[in-house]
């Protein structure tokens, strides 16, 4: 436990009293109705939804997770996370000027502009429970859960202490503020977190038992988890850390802010900006600095503490308050931040509380969302007034907190969780990435996906017929142990496609009205525009030239950009000039190329 001062008090407070403040402020207005209340209005510009983006996921749990990650496989391990860039970027240049022009309120209701009938209904009914309550309380879980061991560790709070104080003052002004509450305090939480995270790396690797980067980069410990990519030598790890997330993971997998095709809280700000081209560049600025800027401070710290705290058995012995189903490599963030002179703990608590405060009242609101649009307007009372619904909004909103809250308490680690809401979405992304490109998906090829990966991994992960395929702790399988993944990705993409073809396609009436609001062209429509009596008022005379394949080079690039700026970061932090200056150069080179491509699909919005 650490002892803070007034100093330390000061900041903390004064940021709670800034965040409920603005929560207050914009009260009013957010609880004028649904669409305030959500998405703000539709006015929201792309630098300030860019932020909020990428604080959302600067979450108390995602600095344990890379220490946990760090810690055990070295910073290749990253990669787990770092696939997803190629998501992120199909999302920018392709899905999210689709997302804005649709309209939609949340993205579970595209569900019903892209499909009809009875199926279309309980499909949006059920995502809402599934993805709004279930894997949103989930997340929130392991967001909490992070929180507890930071109050454990530094604070010597008991559970119920940590989420009871942190969770009360969050829930209070995603309440009362809504989106717009969120998203203007989330401008805020960004700069605090940055600071507090550069801070604690800065404090961290220049500690008298680190003895700064230059002594940490040769340290025994640390020497054999530098590397960025990983061991090419060993098979097993090049599988399971680069080749199945680059190859299979990063467009078969849901996951929440890294959903193929966008989807989930970045929808939600697509849905709320300005126009397509503020969409369009909100997504692109928050792939930028969720990848390009943030990861390295976190990573330092994670390899500073293996000089620290070498084991679990280090931290134990140094935090015996700490309670055996809490243990684990990624409470060593936490344990090094114990080391900090008091002024600068205060900032980097501070941005703590920021970081969890960020993501939870994100996750509120949309989930909330989801709840109002999908289940209580849709199900439940059809008539509701706007008050109505923006006080449901906020019932709700409490009640998700609740829920998550008590699931944390019975959580072990962030890694976890990660594996675990990665499994139960496996084999489903294609579905979310194609269904805007090809007529023939129906609804049933998104429910019997979602059923087959939900199925398949309980009896992989939770019956003795995993341990039979890939083996367990004692035993090996008939398969390797990382087959599992493409495994139920491969018996997932069988399932939804054989029932695609079982089943009818959506009607002429759906498929025509879809297209005609959507415009999103391409050779998958091409039966649409055919069986269509004549193409007037189907496709529009503005529609330009099918820009999917521009939008791919774009990707393509944009990951040379990002990539190249992530791994140059990172190597003149190692003091490694020559990589660093090659990588450099070539993110400008990149960029450069990147604006060309930009223009060419018409989304200059600078």
């Amino acid at each position: 436990m650490i002892d803070l001062t007034t100093l330390d008090y000061l900041f903390i407070f004064s940021f709670f009293s800034l965040t409920l403040g603005i929560g207050f402020y914009v009260s009013r207005k957010s609880g004028k109705s649904s669409a305030e209340y959500f998405l703000s209005g539709r006015t929201m510009p792309w630098w300030l939804l860019g932020v909020s983006m990428v604080a959302t996921t600067f979450s108390t749990d995602t600095p344990n997770l890379v220490t946990d990650i760090v810690r055990t496989g070295g910073v290749s391990g990253n990669w787990v996370w770092w696939a997803f860039l190629i998501t992120g970027l199909l999302t920018v240049f392709i899905y999210a000027k689709l997302w804005r022009r649709s309209g939609v309120n949340t993205d579970i209701e595209f569900y019903e502009l892209r499909y009809s009938g009875k199926p279309a209904k309980f499909l949006r009914a059920f995502r809402a429970v599934y993805l709004g309550v279930i894997f949103n309380v989930l997340a929130m879980s392991a967001v909490s859960l992070a929180a507890i061991k930071i109050g454990q560790i530094m604070l010597g709070l008991t559970a119920l202490e940590t989420i009871g104080i942190a969770g009360l003052v969050t829930v209070i002004f995603s309440t009362v503020g809504g989106f717009k509450g969120v998203v203007y305090t989330d401008f805020i939480l960004f700069f605090v977190a940055m600071a507090g995270g550069i801070g604690a790396a800065w404090y961290c690797v220049n500690l008298p038992e680190v003895g700064g980067i230059q002594a940490l980069m040769v340290h025994e410990n640390v020497a054999d988890k530098l590397n960025i990519l990983p061991d090419l030598d060993n098979k097993e790890t090049l599988i399971t850390l680069l080749i199945i997330p680059l190859a299979v993971q990063w467009w078969s997998a849901w996951y929440p802010g890294s959903e193929p095709g966008g989807g989930g809280y970045i929808a939600q700000r697509m849905l709320a900006a300005k126009n397509e081209n503020h969409a369009i560049g909100a997504t692109f600025f928050f792939n930028i600095l969720h990848y390009a800027l943030r990861p390295w401070p976190w990573i330092l710290v994670a390899l500073a503490s293996l000089v620290v705290y070498p084991d679990i058995a280090s931290i134990k012995e140094a935090f015996p308050g700490v309670t055996q189903d809490k243990l684990g490599h990624d409470l060593a963030y936490s344990a090094m931040l114990t080391k900090l002179p008091n002024g600068l703990l205060g900032v980097v608590l501070t941005s703590l509380v920021a970081a969890y405060m960020s993501t939870i009242s994100t996750h509120l609101n949309w989930g909330s969302s989801y709840v109002v649009n999908d289940v209580y307007l849709q199900h439940i009372n059809p008539k509701a007034s706007q008050r109505e619904l923006v006080n449901i909004g906020r019932i709700s909103t409490v009640l998700l907190m609740v829920i998550s809250a008590g699931l944390a308490l019975v959580l072990n680690n962030a890694l976890q969780l990660f594996n675990i809401i990665l499994m139960f979405g496996a084999g489903t992304g294609l579905i979310f990435i194609l269904r805007w490109f090809w007529w023939r998906i129906n609804a049933w090829s998104e429910i019997s996906a979602m059923f087959a990966s939900g199925i398949i991994s309980i009896l992989i992960n939770f019956t003795p017929i995993g341990e039979t395929l890939f083996g367990g702790a004692q035993t090996e399988g008939l398969m390797p142990g990382w087959m599992t993944y493409p495994f139920i990705v491969g018996i997932t993409m069988a399932v939804w496609l054989l029932v695609t073809y079982l089943t009818r396609p959506e009607s002429n009436t759906t498929l025509e009205n879809f297209y005609r609001k959507i415009q999103p062209g391409g050779p998958g429509w091409h039966q649409v525009i055919k069986n269509y009596k004549g193409t007037e008022g189907l496709v529009s005379e503005s529609n330009e030239a099918w820009n999917v394949p521009a939008g791919i080079a774009a990707t393509l690039v944009g990951c040379v950009v990002i990539y190249s700026s992530l791994f140059a970061t990172g190597y003149w932090i190692y003091g490694e000039h020559n990589k660093a200056i090659t990588l450099t150069l070539t993110a400008v080179v990149a960029g450069i190329v990147l604006s060309r491509l930009w223009r060419k699909i018409k989304a200059v919005i600078f």
